[in-house]
């Protein structure tokens, strides 16, 4: 595909003097990319083959912090090396950024080169793994939802996040007019990641001021996956190139409405069937489709974690705001956590609707494939479907808060199962370590309210 580059293609580049640049860059715990920028030449000689970085990487939180208390790593341990190892598969140029290209790498053992088990790909990889040995693959896309500002970054930070202006100032959903407004950013973002070897599909206004949303073409699970860190990097990239910032977090204001990120997801055989379809099964959805939805249903709240990582993340699952508060499965019904695509067609598929913008692509399709796995293990029944307005049901409940999504995933034997003991207990560790971090914080709202009257 345009954009994307072999190694032979890059040599030709950086010797015709386009590339002088290459970026290697690993996934962290917050789909962040973090990594070092290589002259192009040295890339080529040497580092094309592996790199090093402190293993601290994959133990921080949003402020890079040295979180004590892993075990993968400590001061006690001296924060050693991991090997970074570029996945050449994935390098490609960057087009928004001069002379530029990007490989993703894979994170290894220092001493022993494994694959680091709670690296997010490396997560991932082995959910598609288990897949395989099942004669299956998966197949997924997430719709990324974002605000836009007209302020800058800098701008934001100097004046503590208060006055932030979205670039629109009323509701844009699917608005034509509104979202020629915001071109610049948007157009730079579409034609940037598309000739930089990501399909997008397209871009629209989202159901609040200055929101937006991208999609790209459904693919593979570990691709697709790697499209959405590469999207969400361009986006902030391209809008602090113009001036404007962009945020993903799930709910940035309690006046406007939450980012998601919709994950469609389907299986597949091996050999390019589709395995949730058959045409003499109710809305086209075969046995396997209905035993992975049971799975996903039975231990939804158990990978909400997954899906909803931070304190803010849960703010987002209010009532009537297009936002789920309901794990139930409905076809075409928006109100619902999973919702049914594409029925009685080939592209039959499961709308998770839970994540929101936030979350880490890998970590979230693979608590999604686990859960599925095991309804299919199983052999699970799937419930009836969800009628009607799942806010006002009584049905199952996402969990309210991020407390209650850790004692979820606390007690979940499927997931240990998974992903194994000793990386279920690193996340646990970073997921109890967000809610400590907000518990001790004193707020503005709380000073706001209390400060006179309390």
């Amino acid at each position: 595909m345009q954009g994307k580059l072999t190694l032979p293609e890059l040599e030709e580049a950086v010797a015709a003097g386009s590339i002088d640049t290459v970026i290697v860059a690993l996934v962290d715990m917050q789909s962040r990319l973090m990594g070092k920028r290589f002259q192009a030449e040295f890339f080529l000689a040497s580092a094309h083959r592996e790199t090093h970085g402190c293993n601290y990487l994959l133990a921080t939180d949003l402020e890079m912090e040295t979180v004590p208390g892993y075990a993968a790593t400590s001061w006690a341990a001296g924060y050693g090396d991991y090997v970074m190892r570029p996945d050449l598969a994935t390098l490609r140029r960057i087009p928004w950024l001069e002379g530029t290209a990007l490989v993703l790498a894979d994170v290894l053992d220092h001493h022993t080169h494994a694959e680091v088990p709670h690296s997010p790909r490396a997560m991932l990889r082995r959910q598609i793994a288990r897949l395989k040995e099942a004669g299956l693959q998966a197949m997924m896309a997430s719709e990324l939802e974002f605000f836009l500002f007209a302020n800058s970054y800098g701008e934001l930070h100097a004046a503590g996040y208060r006055g932030m202006a979205p670039v629109s100032p009323y509701n844009e959903d699917y608005h034509i007019f509104q979202t020629t407004k915001e071109e610049e950013v948007m157009r730079a973002i579409r034609t940037g990641l598309n000739a930089a070897g990501i399909a997008v599909e397209c871009s629209k206004g989202e159901a609040s001021a200055g929101q937006e949303e991208i999609n790209v073409s459904y693919s593979d699970a570990l691709s697709a996956a790697d499209a959405h860190v590469l999207v969400k990097n361009a986006c902030k990239e391209i809008a602090w190139s113009k001036g404007r910032s962009v945020t993903f977090m799930a709910k940035y204001s309690s006046q406007a409405a939450g980012s998601s990120s919709h994950v469609h997801q389907s299986l597949w055989t091996l050999d390019g069937r589709p395995a949730f379809h058959d045409p003499a099964e109710p809305h086209g959805m075969s046995k396997l489709m209905r035993q992975y939805l049971a799975g996903v249903l039975a231990h939804a709240g158990a990978i909400t974690w997954f899906l909803a990582p931070y304190v803010n993340s849960y703010k987002r699952f209010m009532a009537g705001t297009f936002a789920p508060t309901k794990a139930v499965w409905s076809t075409d019904n928006r109100t619902a956590g999973y919702r049914i695509v594409g029925e009685d067609t080939r592209s039959v598929r499961v709308e998770c609707r839970v994540g929101g913008s936030d979350l880490n692509p890998y970590l979230a399709y693979s608590a999604l494939i686990a859960a599925g796995l095991d309804g299919i293990a199983q052999g699970m029944e799937l419930e009836p479907e969800f009628r009607g307005d799942a806010y006002g049901g009584q049905a199952r409940e996402i969990p309210k808060t991020l407390r209650d999504a850790i004692a979820a995933l606390e007690g979940s034997a499927m997931l240990r199962a998974a992903f194994g003991e000793e990386v279920l207990a690193h996340y646990l560790h970073a997921a109890r370590w967000e809610q400590a971090e907000c518990d001790r914080r004193v707020t503005d709202w709380e000073i706001a309210r209390g400060f006179e009257r309390a």
